[in-house]
């Protein structure tokens, strides 16, 4: 029978630090050694899983390692190179404890902030969202595009996303198994966290340097996330393609009265051939359909991939001490 001190302590909350990483084994440990030396700290009940999202530079054998030196670390490696939204998906897939954080390994997310999310979420809050602030640091060209990004996905969107949101987050457990319930294979999760509607305190904070190496997220990534963003999230280019089309139809209209009142006043003859205004009116009409088809066939396109079900992502193997 247990004691009456025992049915008064506190059961111990337990916290899960999920990590995507794409070929970092050049920061890494050091990224590590920062997390320990804060998770030690913190009163609660910890485990960490990296999710090892295909990289090709031995991140799997650093990995390897620090999954032996610490049990309270979880290796996850994925089958190949998925994506950072997949690689975050697996880690919330199977981190359970009461309160999950999620960062990247790169440094950029310092690792001393994490007991100011957990001080907020004490404070009753479901989500405690990270919002980068940008510095003299930060390029020109990465201001203007963050900048130019976040308000086109906010005028063009139902959800609002913070500028300056990152995948640097507290989440509760509930929040967890709601954005679990979201099974769609194109994903931004910057904008499926706030579409729940939980409860949430937006946290700036300035990125610091990378630990080694560069930014993962090239051009063409960058550009296929914000597609991932703006055609989750909204039908608004469809409806501009109806206010197009409307355009031309009222257009045409004027057109044909025009012409009658020639006809009405006995004025044919002052009709004359515009072959650059036809010529004009066909390039304009041309490529307004051309990108208005383009624009259904990337919704075509996503319906299409998402009606497969093929996974998010494939777990190759899991260690674990």
């Amino acid at each position: 029978m247990k004691n009456a001190d025992s049915l008064h302590t506190p059961i111990q909350k337990e916290l899960n630090i999920v990590v995507p990483l794409f070929n970092e084994s050049k920061s890494i440990e050091q990224f590590h050694q920062r997390l320990i030396n804060v998770v030690n700290t913190l009163s609660y009940v910890c485990k960490i899983y990296y999710v090892d999202d295909g990289s090709s530079d031995g991140t799997d054998t650093y990995l390897r390692k620090i999954v032996e030196e610490d049990d309270r670390v979880y290796a996850v490696q994925l089958s190949k190179n998925f994506g950072h939204q997949a690689a975050l998906t697996a880690g919330l897939e199977i981190a359970d404890g009461d309160l999950v954080i999620t960062m990247d390994g790169d440094g950029q997310h310092p690792p001393e902030l994490l007991p100011t999310l957990l001080e907020h979420y004490t404070e009753g809050y479901d989500i405690v969202q990270t919002q980068r602030v940008e510095n003299e640091k930060t390029s020109i060209l990465k201001k203007i595009t963050s900048r130019w990004f976040y308000k086109t996905i906010n005028f063009l969107g139902d959800t609002r996303i913070i500028p300056g949101g990152a995948d640097f987050r507290l989440m509760t457990h509930e929040v967890v198994l709601a954005l679990r319930e979201m099974k769609e294979y194109h994903r931004f999760i910057r904008g499926m966290i706030p579409w729940m509607g939980f409860s949430t305190f937006i946290l700036p904070y300035s990125p610091e340097k990378r630990i080694a190496g560069k930014s993962k997220y090239t051009p063409a990534k960058m550009i296929a996330l914000a597609e991932d963003a703006i055609f989750s999230f909204s039908l608004v280019p469809l409806r501009i393609g109806l206010l197009i089309g409307s355009l031309f139809i009222l257009l045409a209209i004027i057109e044909a009265i025009y012409v009658l009142s020639f006809f009405v006043t006995g004025r044919m003859n002052l009709l004359a051939p515009g072959w650059s205004s036809i010529v004009f009116l066909i390039l304009l009409t041309g490529g307004s359909l051309l990108i208005m088809i383009s624009l259904v066939g990337i919704y075509v396109g996503q319906i299409h991939q998402e009606v497969k079900q093929r996974p998010i992502y494939i777990i190759r193997k899991i260690h674990h001490k």
